[in-house]
This record gives structure tokens, sequence and C-alpha cells, in this order.
């Protein structure tokens, strides 16, 4: 059994039971339409699409260009460390670990606003380190919806129509960084439905720079 720290024991429990509460689910859905302007920071030839910007990682703050992840199949998720739905951290962690030599990546989004990521971005890059292992790329903590989202969320949303009603939303962006098929926050990342379109994306040859 995974155990949090201490401290954070009877907060964490009461938060996670009204994440279940609260939550209410949306189906899975995709959009064909084109994509919403970039907000790059830095261009690169050979990027397209939705990865065209650049975020602070989380652990030390160093600007990364998603633009490193061109041509690989990128599952995107909002994340937060006090939800019903945090142990899905597990099974995206291993997610990544299995396919990332196939051409997918993990890329995490903390956010705190649905009120359940209120840490310090060095108390939730501990907290992912220490009680998940996760070791996918994550960026610091930022707003995912409505219209503080950050750059990446808002395209994401303009393409697909829809945008994360809670924690742990899920973008699976093909290769081509244009096609995107979302996932809502019940859908686990080991699920048939979900496993079913990463393999269907990554089953696809890489787009030629």
């Amino acid at each position: 059994m995974r155990l949090f720290a201490s401290s954070f024991t009877l907060h964490r429990a009461f938060l996670c039971g009204l994440c279940v509460i609260a939550w209410v689910g949306a189906a899975p859905a995709s959009a064909a339409g084109p994509s919403a302007p970039a907000s790059p920071v830095q261009a690169h030839a050979a990027c397209s699409g939705l990865l065209k910007q650049e975020f602070l990682r989380l652990q030390d703050e160093k600007p990364q260009s998603l633009c490193q992840y061109s041509g690989k199949v990128v599952v995107v998720v909002n994340t937060a460390s006090f939800c019903g739905f945090t142990s899905q951290y597990e099974g995206l962690e291993k997610l990544h670990a299995t396919y990332k030599d196939k051409g997918l990546v993990v890329l995490g989004f903390p956010s705190n606003d649905f009120s359940q990521e209120t840490g310090s971005n060095k108390d939730i890059a501990d907290f992912c380190a220490n009680t998940f292992g996760v070791k996918f790329p994550m960026f610091v903590k930022s707003s995912v919806s409505g219209k503080d989202a950050n750059p990446l969320f808002r395209q994401l949303a303009a393409k697909t129509g829809t945008t994360p009603r809670w924690n742990f939303y899920k973008y699976v962006i093909g290769r081509d960084g244009q096609e995107v098929v979302s996932f809502n926050s019940m859908t686990a990342p080991d699920s048939r439905a979900f496993m079913r379109e990463v393999q269907k994306q990554l089953d696809k040859p890489a787009v030629a720079p």
C-alpha cells in the first residue's frame, strides 16, 4: 500500500473524497477542425501544430521546447496531488516506460484549477518522484481550463471541443502534431479504449521533417 506523507494524510483523504463526489464525467471526444493559433516561445522548422511552444520544466523551471517531441505520440494530462484519480500517476508512468522507445511520451501539467494541487512546484516534484516514481516529463503548475488556460490546453480545447472538467483529463496527440483525441478523467491509462487509441497512433509512420 502506498502511503502519502503523514502531514498530508487527513487532508488528502478528505479531498480525495470530494474529488470523486464532485467529478462529472465527460465522454471521450475528438475534433478534426483546424487548430487555434499557437503561442510559441521558440519556433523550430521541423515542428508543426500544437507543439510549437515552450514550458518550464517542473524540477528546475528551465524552459523546454515541446518541439523536441515532434514526431512522437504525445499524451498530455493535467495532474493533481490531492485527487481521487492521483493514483493514475502509476499507470501513466508505466505507459511512458513501456512505450517511450516506440515513440510515445507522456507530458504532465500540474494544475490547481480544481483546488487539489496547492503545493509549490518543488512539493509537486518531490511528491511525484517519491510516491509514484514519476520519470515522464512534467512542467510547472499552470491553469488548464477557462480564460487563464495555458496555450497548449487552449489549443487542445479548440481542437477537440472539450476542456478538462477535472484532474487527469487526457489528450492523445498523433505523430503529425495535429490529430487529437480526448479522454475523460475516469478513463484509466491502461483502459481498453485508451490503449486502443495509443496503439493506433503508434502504428502510424513518423512524419518526415
